[in-house]
């Protein structure tokens, strides 16, 4: 018999929130703006009253944006912690569901459960070892390591590592308001629109010289990531990767750069390693779902996959 849970996929623009099973299929599904919490979680719990006497919810998986806290020691537990968006900061989101609602909620990262996502029933499905990393609005990544979600004293920051840059073909300084030439600042969606001066990405050809240095930041950072986790799949997900044509170049790019330090065979097979999201844009709430699952019967110290 499977259970019903709730899922919530909370977006700086919108909060996506469904009904589904433990089984990955979804019931009801509703978007809500991104306000302030006194607009929009009154919503948010409203959706999921008017649900639950025909699907009694078991628990809630809640992947948020960022940044958060997800230690269940620390004190801010289940608070979006210094985020620019005003409203929200220090606002304990999981405490609002727990009483709103008074079912569990499992609490972490928007990317750790687009990434726990993937590897339930996506491009990760049966993979040990994975990163996703979503390239959008913002960079934000999630790693698996043996089949565990890594969290460390908080969540990893994958698009604020420092890349090389060569000054002589972009002197553009990036976005991000910390750090100068961060992955983040340079290769985000909104990087490329203030560095290229476009409304949109879609307004970039495919052949245009944006692309090239895309792929050459991006390289930089899948092979860091590769040669501290070693990877068996990283999963390229969000807006900017909507441009398939990225896929060969960094794909080219990574191999060049390894420069046959890694093993041949792992070298050869970059192109089945560096994928598209299976789920699309299903990724963030199917793996609030799953982060749901975890709930049941499980203790929040552990880690979402090793509560399975």
């Amino acid at each position: 018999m499977h259970h019903f849970l709730g899922a919530i996929e909370a977006g700086g623009t919108k909060f996506v929130c469904a009904i589904g099973t433990d089984d990955g299929k979804i019931l009801q599904r509703i978007r809500i703006k991104t306000s302030t919490p006194e607009e929009t979680m009154p919503e948010v719990i409203g959706f999921f009253r008017e649900h639950m006497k025909k699907y009694p919810l078991k628990a809630i998986g809640c992947g948020s944006f960022g940044p958060i806290d997800p230690d269940i020691n620390s004190k801010t537990y289940g608070h979006i912690t210094h985020t620019p968006k005003l409203p929200w900061r220090d606002y304990n989101i999981v405490k609002t569901l727990e009483d709103g609602l008074q079912i569990p909620v499992a609490f972490d990262t928007d990317v750790n459960a687009a990434a726990l996502g993937e590897h339930r029933w996506g491009a990760g499905k049966g993979i040990s070892d994975l990163i996703y990393l979503t390239v959008g609005t913002g960079i934000g990544g999630g790693a698996i390591v043996n089949n565990q979600l890594v969290h460390g004293s908080a969540h990893p920051e994958m698009g604020h590592i420092y890349i090389p840059v060569d000054l002589t073909q972009d002197d553009f300084k990036g976005i991000c308001p910390y750090h100068e030439r961060c992955l983040e600042g340079l290769a985000s969606g909104p990087a490329l629109k203030a560095r290229w001066h476009v409304d949109s990405v879609l307004d970039l050809a495919d052949d245009h010289i944006a692309w090239e240095l895309e792929a050459e930041y991006l390289s930089y950072a899948l092979v860091n990531y590769m040669m501290c986790f070693v990877p068996k799949r990283i999963i390229l997900g969000g807006g900017v990767m909507k441009q398939t044509h990225l896929f060969e170049k960094i794909h080219t790019k990574v191999k060049a750069k390894i420069n046959g330090y890694l093993n041949q065979d792992y070298c050869d097979t970059i192109p089945s390693i560096i994928v598209p999201p299976t789920l699309a844009d299903n990724a963030g709430i199917m793996g609030a779902l799953a982060l749901a699952s975890t709930a049941i019967g499980a203790t929040l110290t552990k880690s979402p996959l090793e509560a399975e």
